[in-house]
Formats: C-alpha cells, structure tokens, sequence
C-alpha cells in the first residue's frame, strides 16, 4: 500500500498570498505619539506600586476630564490594583501612572496601599482547621 501523496495549498505558478500589515505583537501598544500625548510632556509620577489600590472619590468622572481618566475613573467605582488597570485599558503601566498622578493631584481618586497579609498564619487557627478536615 502507498501512502496517499500530499497536495500543494498552492498551485506552483501562483505564489502564497502576502500578510495584509506588519505583525504586532498581543499586548503592543499601536502608535508612539499617541501614548506621548495620552500622558502629557511633564512625565512626573506619583509613587506608585503596581499592587496600590485606586479607588474614585465620586460617582461620576468630572466634565474635564480626557478619555483616558473618565475611564480610569469609571473602573475605580471599587478598589482595583495599578497592574489591573495597565491591563483593562491595554495601556503600559508607565502612561497609567502619569494619569493616576493627574488625578491624584486634583484628588479625583484615593491610593491605598495594599492589604499585607501575616507572614505567619495563628497555630491555633490552623489547628482548628485541621481538626476539621479530620472529622469530614
């Protein structure tokens, strides 16, 4: 028995067809200028980490606000992490900063740091638990 023969996708006297555009990357931010003017020339940053917590001062974003922060501030109705909101934007966490910053600045949103755990759980607590799966 012979193995059945493979078929060209494409006959040989037409070539493949080319991609429409250059490949992006998922995640690759589109056009350079745009984040320059999204974040504004000054570039200052607040200090923020990626897991302090935003949470907006008021309901509604105010009338100036651009684009970029009535969204930010439409996302921060509860508590969300910087790294959260880099990502729900698909903006870089560095243009997300310079925008928290403005709106730190004007108090339109609250950083909270972020809630540390206990580096060590109490004994008597795990106990408890254990004595518990022993008894299902």
């Amino acid at each position: 028995m012979t193995p059945p023969q493979r078929q060209r996708r494409f006959p040989r006297d037409e070539p493949p067809p080319q991609p429409a555009g250059p490949a992006r990357k998922e995640g690759e931010g589109g056009n350079p200028e745009r984040l320059y003017v999204v974040a504004g020339a000054d570039g200052q940053r607040a200090d923020l980490d990626l897991v302090t917590l935003i949470v907006a001062r008021s309901p509604d974003p105010p009338p100036s606000a651009t684009p970029e922060q009535a969204a930010l501030f439409r996302l921060c109705a509860a508590p969300l992490s910087v790294a959260e909101l880099s990502a729900y934007l698909s903006l870089p966490f560095s243009v997300v900063t310079v925008l928290l910053t403005e709106m730190l600045a004007t108090e339109l949103v609250q950083a909270r740091a972020p809630i540390a755990r206990k580096a060590v759980a109490d004994r008597s607590l795990l106990e408890a638990v254990m004595h518990g799966l022993q008894r299902l």
